[in-house]
Formats: structure tokens, sequence, C-alpha cells
């Protein structure tokens, strides 16, 4: 068994869209980055590439490369989905957390947990995905951006 850690954080602008796990949540700011920069895959992929060894999403994916500029955080990870199981590696389960003052993204949360497990090739039980403000505290309380954690669980297949 193999436990991995992500984190990732974007600053929110006006003028892109909100995209989350995979979603187009609809809010007057989108997070900035090279990619969609879709806050909650980008934590997830680098716990899932932790966790086998792998390096992290900069190494796999960098900012320098134009082919990345734009590009679906959901296809990034099915690609990273891909490379755990070219290692040799099962997902058993995934934990993430949004960390945003708003939106809400409960109505959107399903979806999101769809999309993961789809990209995956796992099932819906394996995935959790969950938010929290901060209580007006910080840059994501004070509405300049979002972060995201997220804990991952894989086991060696034999």
């Amino acid at each position: 068994m193999r436990i991995g850690q992500g984190y990732d954080v974007h600053r929110l602008e006006a003028g892109r869209n909100l995209i989350l796990g995979g979603v187009d949540v609809p809010y007057e700011k989108g997070l900035m980055g090279h990619s969609d920069a879709d806050v909650l895959l980008h934590a997830l992929m680098d716990a899932l590439l932790g966790a086998a060894g792998l390096g992290d999403i900069g190494s796999h994916f960098p900012d320098t490369d134009p082919q990345y500029a734009g590009a679906s955080s959901l296809l990034l990870l099915i690609r990273v989905g891909q490379k755990l199981r070219e290692a040799g590696y099962a997902l058993v389960n995934a934990d993430v957390t949004l960390l945003a003052q708003a939106p809400k993204i409960a109505p959107y949360r399903q979806a999101m947990v769809e999309n993961i497990a789809d990209a995956l090739g796992v099932e819906l039980g394996q995935i959790n995905v969950k938010a929290t403000t901060e209580e007006g505290l910080g840059f994501t309380g004070d509405g300049s951006g979002m972060a995201a954690h997220a804990i991952v669980l894989l086991e060696k297949k034999k």
C-alpha cells in the first residue's frame, strides 16, 4: 500500500471559466493557470503521482510546454491513471477537499465524483469530494484564490 498527498492553489480572476473536478461551475471568476487550472484535479494528480513515486504534475505536464496551454485537467488525469496502471498500481480510494469561500459546490459534487471515477476507471465509492470555507480567512477566505488537498491510497497489483 502507498499513500500520497497533494496540494494545489490557483488565483481567481475574472474572464475565465471555473472548472472544478472537470465541471464548469457557474461563477463570476475562474482559476488562472497554464491549463484549465482545475485546482481539485491538480491536487489529486499530485497525490496519485506521489504515492506511486512518479514525481508530480509539473514533471509530466510542464507549464512551459505549449501543448498543455488550456488543457483539460480531466484528460491529464486520464493520462495519470494510465501511468499508474503501467507502474503496477491500482487506486484504493481518493479523498479530495476544496478550500473556497464561494461558490458552493454541493450541486456539482456528484458530477465531480463521476468525472474522477470515470477518468481513473474506478467505482464511484472509491472517490470522495468535499469542500470547506475558511471562514473569511486568508486568500481562500477573501475570494482571491482557491486551494485543494488530496489524499490517496494505492495498492501494488500482484
